[in-house]
């Protein structure tokens, strides 16, 4: 579908771009990503997707925007507390960008509930601060052979990689899933919530960035997606590293 005279305008600077162009453009504006989680991470996805031209962003969160969300999960304002994450993010993401349609589902995800939620996207990011969804995410998209963007955080430091185990290497083996990276569950001792720990503000914004490149890049078709890496991020140093898993 060739993009209309509005679009052209908005997207000027992807057109214009070597490895996206017109074509890419196109490919953001047809698809269908669906975020799960409108919280720390989920915010910056959501912005920067809206502002992407994605054409269309189903979002799933069920919990309310706290005054303790306002520093890190900057898409929302003080008079937005109370107020349904999901309902909340959808209006700023059509404010910010009238061309694109985005669709917010209230309600937790989970093994009863997840298919549905999910529906058939092009693509998934994940976002949550539950190891148990991110499990469940992992599992329906790999089911159905959707590509996914997965995040996670601690109080200084912060990941990003892509799983795709319905694709193949050049050398005919799968892509590694998310029971190669993860295969057991972490003591929950170990990874406890940043309501206890602390999280510094800005770096929900720097991970939930890369997450929403990771999934421009795969749609639009530049650059080489995180398949079979974690990428690390350190705000206390500045500096990121890429280690491989199989």
């Amino acid at each position: 579908m060739a993009l209309t005279p509005g679009q052209s305008a908005r997207y000027a600077r992807h057109i214009v771009l070597k490895d996206v162009g017109g074509a890419g453009q196109q490919r953001l504006s047809a698809a269908h990503v669906a975020v799960v989680g409108a919280g720390g991470l989920g915010a910056p996805v959501i912005a920067y997707l809206a502002g992407a031209g994605i054409g269309r962003l189903t979002i799933i969160d069920d919990d309310t925007i706290a005054v303790s969300n306002l520093g890190r999960q900057v898409i929302y304002r003080d008079a937005d507390i109370g107020q349904s994450k999901a309902e909340t993010a959808a209006r700023f993401a059509m404010a910010l960008n009238p061309e694109i349609a985005a669709f917010a589902r209230v309600e937790r995800l989970d093994e009863g509930t997840a298919e549905r939620l999910l529906g058939a996207p092009d693509l998934v990011i994940e976002g949550t601060d539950s190891f148990a969804a991110k499990r469940l995410v992992a599992g329906v998209c790999r089911d159905r052979s959707i590509p996914l963007v997965m995040g996670a955080l601690g109080p200084f430091d912060g990941s990003v990689t892509v799983f795709a185990p319905h694709l193949r290497r050049e050398d005919g083996t799968p892509w590694p899933g998310f029971e190669r990276l993860y295969p057991a569950d972490p003591n929950p001792e170990d990874s406890p919530p940043c309501e206890l720990v602390g999280v510094v503000n800005v770096l929900p914004g720097v991970v939930g960035t890369m997450m929403a490149n990771e999934a421009v890049k795969w749609i639009a078709g530049y650059g080489t997606p995180l398949l079979g890496k974690l990428l690390v991020y350190s705000a206390r140093t500045g500096e990121s590293r890429i280690m491989g898993y199989r």
